[in-house]
Order: C-alpha cells, then structure tokens, then sequence
C-alpha cells in the first residue's frame, strides 16, 4: 500500500529512483598507533592496512542488494561511506548517486540509515516511537502523520505490539526481530528513496530474520527503493531474496552480481559446490581462488566526477517552537516513564529530607536551637547530597546522546532545540523534587520561622539542583561513556565541595588555586544558606555563642567574620543562574560540535 504523500516535494523525491555505485574506493587504517607507559606518550608506526581497497560497485533501484563477506572484510565500512558517516578526506574514490557526485548533507537526508545497534527510547512505545520520529522528519499536518504512521506499523508487521514499550534487553520488551523493524520504521517514516541498513539480521532466530528481508524485498519492488544491506551468514531462504550480491574479502570485490553469476564463476574456477551447503557461504571458504573484479571506469565516468549534483535543498521539516514542543513531549515521557529516575528520586527526596531532619532536630542547645557548627555541617551535607543526587542522570544523558547524534544528522531538528526542550523539562521535574525535599527538613531541623525564609530556603534548594543537573549535562555531552563520566563529575564535585570555604577559608587557600573557590557550585549556596539564617534584622539579635551569661557572637557579626555581606544573599543566586545558563550553553556547544563535525 503506498503511504500518502505529505508534500509536492515529497512525492517527487519519491518519483525518482536513484542509482548507487562506487568508483574505486579505498580506505585505510592510520598507520600510527600511540603508547602510554611510565607517564610517557610515545607513537610508533605500523604497516598501513586497506580496510576497503579499489571497491568498485552499484546497487540498483528496485532490488535488494547485499554485501556480504567475512568478519573484517569491510562490510560495515562499505555502508558508512556511502552514507556520509566516514570523513571524505580519509576516502579516496568517488561514491555517485545516478552518475553524480554525492552530496553528503543532502544523501543523509535523502536516505535512512539504520545501524547494528538499536538506538531506540526504552520507555516509549512502538507507536509513540515512530510518531514522534515522523513529527520530527514530516511537514504535514497531524492527523496526516498519524495516519501514515498506522499504514507504517501495518506495513512493518507490528500492529500486535504498537501499544507495547520497546524496553530493553528481556525487561519485557518487544522481541530482537520487532525491535529491528521498530529502528527500520523510524528511518522509514519520512519515505526515504534510499535505504540502507547495517546487519538487519543480526542476533535474530532464522524466522524474524527471514521476515525483516521480506520486508526490505517487498518495498524494494513495489516501491522502487534502493536498498543496501550488510549480511554476515544468510540462510538458504534469505538467499533466494537478494538480487544483488557485493562479495567482499580483506577489502576487495570478488563478485558483484547475482547469486546465479556467483554460482557460475564458482563452477568456471574448478569448484564443486557440494549438495546443501550454502552457495554465498562456500564462496567465502574458497574466497582466495576467485579472481578479484577490479572494472575500471570509463572516459566519461571520469568526466562526471568534475561535476556537482545540484538537488533539492531541505530545510528543518518543523519551526524552531514546533520541534522544542516535539521533543519537550518526548522527553517528558521518558522521564515520567522512567521508574529508576521517577520514582526514586522522589522517594530519595522525601526520606533524606525526613531522616535528615529527624537526625539534626535533637542536636539543640538550651535554647532551643541548633548549635552554630550543627547548622553548618547540616548546609554542608545538604549541599552534598543534592548536588551529587542528580549524577543519576548520567546514563540517561548518554543514551539520549546516541540518538540524538544519529536524528540531528539527518537534519530532523536542531540541536538548540534539544538543549532547550531538555531543560525546559527539568525546570518543573526538579522544583518538585527540592519541595519535597525542603519541607520536611527545614520545619524538623528548626531554622528560622519567617515564611520569606522558608521560600529562599526552597528556592536556593530548587537552583543546586539545577545546577547540578546542568552540570551532569555538560559532561554527558563531553565523556565518552558512563565510567569516565562518573569519575570526572564525582572527581569535579570533590574538588569544589574542598574549595568551598567549609574546610578551608578563603583566606587560606593558596593563590594558584583560588580560581577553584570562585568556581565552587557550593560555595555560592553555602554563603545563601547562611545569609538566610543569621542575616537580616533578626541576626543581629541572634546570640551564637555566650561567656559567663554575655552575649560575645551575634548573627551578623559571625557573618562578618566569614566575609560575608548581606547583598550576597541575591548576588549570589545570580551567580548560581548564570551557572546553570553557562552549563547548558557549554553542553550545546560540545553537542553541536559533536553533530557538526558528523554532518560534515
């Protein structure tokens, strides 16, 4: 059934078939590797290794083409050529889409392009998966994508399970074979031309495999796409659907043509198939005795080189404000969804708050109230907990990274509308979690009675939280995985709690690093919590410390002695804003670096 087209422009991209080939491609390993030992870097260099070398090809529209060959053969780098994802200048050739030369940026946006890996949301469903990536990919109106996406998951088999979560590994989600059409249909949604998939088989039972390249097949014919895929081992029926078939081994092409050619070449070279044995898999055994197809191009192939596709440019499918409410949506299902974040951070919240102020409230002095180093060392483990409660985040982040990278390189959205939506998000999400936390606390604790203080209590609470989630932020989008990502933000957090003046004053800290006390996200908080306990008209009657019955510490003069003055309590929260402002600008900036330097 065909999908309805959402756009004049749309429809033509549709009309038009588009020829693959690639013209003496080559691409190589770098020749120099880099030692560490004894804190000492060294490089050494090593023989140059042709991991795709004098690769000439073509897939054509309306057939199902296959590369195949051996574990290192250059499969996968095959496909990520073509698709844009290898830097041009480490590649020597040429790659051209109906005898022109491909234009990266446009080719991304032109074809879908579906990894090994499923980078999939686990908490959303199948439907919500494929709807949120057509509102993202699609120019036309709601109803429209919706309809499409129904006519999309019938199309793909997965009516039984579009209300299901995807899930993850057997946390009872979808099974291995629907997980592959789900990643499948999200690069389909916007009704690509081309297509091309990384190892759609793979990890999957002989059935879902054979239905995923049925699928492949079916639209390959009656919709005229062009499809690539990448196949390790098929099976005798999978066999039987690939019209075309790039046999590859150490980097070279041994066979570009049909199984039956294939079969033939076999019989010419003085092979013998045996009775049952897969034809694609005894050719890659007896690999070394075929001769290696090297066809040169032609005079006029030459010629098409010097010229430039002109195509259709393509321009955001949805406004600035559409695509932060797209993913605003998005985002606030994953995390409503996501119990381990959801709920336990809620919880968290509630029984420190409570165990926290059950622990402080006996810790008074005959007067009631707390001593002046117990409400120190309570601001201090306040500080402590909340700024490091939201390192939590940090696998979420990274996931959403991966799929970030591979949509904003198809150009479905900006990456500022991202960092605005995410944080956007989080403002209500983390407001609840310091009220939750501030109003069992500061009651059981026994600070200052006046509401006012109450509020500033609550809203300096709320600002390190989103201080430390920005944080997390920035350094999600820097780390390349969760290890290093624990370690630095833990590392970092250390170091700006020690420079925070609670162990060592300002004063004492030695000059070279005091750069690190004015970049402490406890510092500014800290001098907050007591600003609002001990300032103010009431701190100057508030008697901190007695001799023989006589007052000799009152509330203002203590925060004298710490270098503290009574502006700070606002200056310091400005402080604090432009923290978080500049932590979700720095995140932006290593994020569209990330994505820039991909798309290019």
């Amino acid at each position: 059934m065909e999908l309805p087209v959402r756009s004049p422009a749309a429809g033509h991209r549709r009309r038009t078939s588009y020829k693959i080939e690639t013209k003496n491609l080559a691409y190589k390993s770098s020749n120099l590797y880099e030692e560490f030992k004894w804190g000492v870097h060294k490089y050494f260099k090593k023989p140059t290794k042709f991991i795709l070398n004098d690769v000439s090809c073509e897939a054509q529209p309306g057939d199902l083409t296959a590369v195949a060959g051996p574990s290192g053969a250059g499969k996968t780098t095959l496909l990520e050529i073509i698709a844009g994802n290898i830097l041009s200048g480490q590649v020597s050739g040429h790659v051209l889409i109906n005898n022109h030369p491909i234009d990266t940026k446009q080719f991304r946006r032109l074809a879908g392009y579906v990894t090994q890996d499923d980078a999939l949301f686990p908490s959303l469903t199948v439907e919500e998966t494929l709807l949120y990536s057509a509102f993202l990919r699609l120019r036309c109106g709601r109803k429209e994508t919706v309809d499409r996406v129904k006519i999309l998951i019938s199309e793909l088999g997965l009516d039984r399970v579009s209300g299901s979560r995807i899930g993850e590994g057997s946390n009872n989600g979808i099974s291995g074979g629907e997980r592959r059409r789900v990643s499948i249909g999200v690069e389909l949604v916007h009704d690509p031309c081309v297509i091309l998939i990384d190892e759609p088989t793979s990890g999957l039972d002989s059935n879902s495999a054979f239905g995923v390249v049925s699928l492949l097949k079916s639209m390959a014919i009656n919709r005229g796409k062009t499809i690539v895929l990448t196949i390790h081992q098929p099976g005798f029926r999978i066999l039987e659907l690939l019209d075309r078939i790039i046999l590859l081994s150490n980097g070279y092409v041994l066979h570009n043509g049909s199984l039956k050619s294939l079969e033939h070449r076999l019989k010419v070279s003085g092979h013998c198939i045996p009775p049952r044995v897969n034809v694609l898999e005894f050719a890659i055994d007896v690999a070394t005795t075929l001769i290696i197809q090297t066809p040169k191009p032609s005079t006029e192939q030459i010629k098409i080189h010097e010229k430039q596709v002109k195509g259709i440019e393509f321009p955001y499918p949805n406004t600035h404000f559409e695509e932060i409410m797209i993913l605003s949506t998005r985002f606030f299902k994953n995390i409503f969804r996501t119990k381990q974040l959801f709920l336990t951070r809620i919880i968290q919240a509630i029984l420190s708050g409570l165990i926290l102020g059950t622990i402080f409230v006996n810790m008074s002095n005959n007067k009631g109230k707390l001593s002046l180093q117990a409400r120190l060392g309570f601001f201090a483990f306040s500080l402590t907990f909340l700024l490091s409660s939201s390192t939590e985040g940090l696998p979420i982040f990274l996931q959403e990274r991966r799929i970030l990278m591979r949509e904003t390189s198809r150009g479905a959205y900006r990456v500022s509308s991202y960092v605005i939506s995410n944080t956007l998000i989080f403002l209500p999400f983390l407001l609840i979690i310091g009220i939750l936390y501030t109003i069992p606390v500061y009651w059981l604790v026994g600070l200052r009675t006046e509401i006012d203080s109450f509020f500033y209590f609550g809203l300096v609470v709320w600002m390190v939280i989103l201080m430390s989630n920005s944080f997390t932020a920035c350094f999600s989008a820097l780390v390349p995985n969760f290890i290093m990502g624990t370690s630095v933000i833990s590392g970092l957090m250390g170091c700006f709690f020690l420079f925070s003046g609670y162990f060592i004053a300002k004063d004492s800290i030695p000059k070279y690093w005091i750069f690190m006390h004015y970049m402490s996200l406890f510092k500014y908080p800290f001098e907050c919590f007591m600003i609002n306990e001990y300032g103010g008209q009431d701190g100057r009657s508030m008697c901190l410390e007695t001799e023989d019955g006589k007052c000799i510490l009152y509330g203002d003069e203590f925060l004298m002695q710490q270098q503290i003055k009574e502006i700070q309590k606002w200056s310091n929260l400005g402080v604090m804003f432009a923290f978080i402002i500049g932590y979700r600008l720095l995140c932006f900036l290593i994020l569209w670096f990330r994505c820039h330097k991909t798309r290019n």
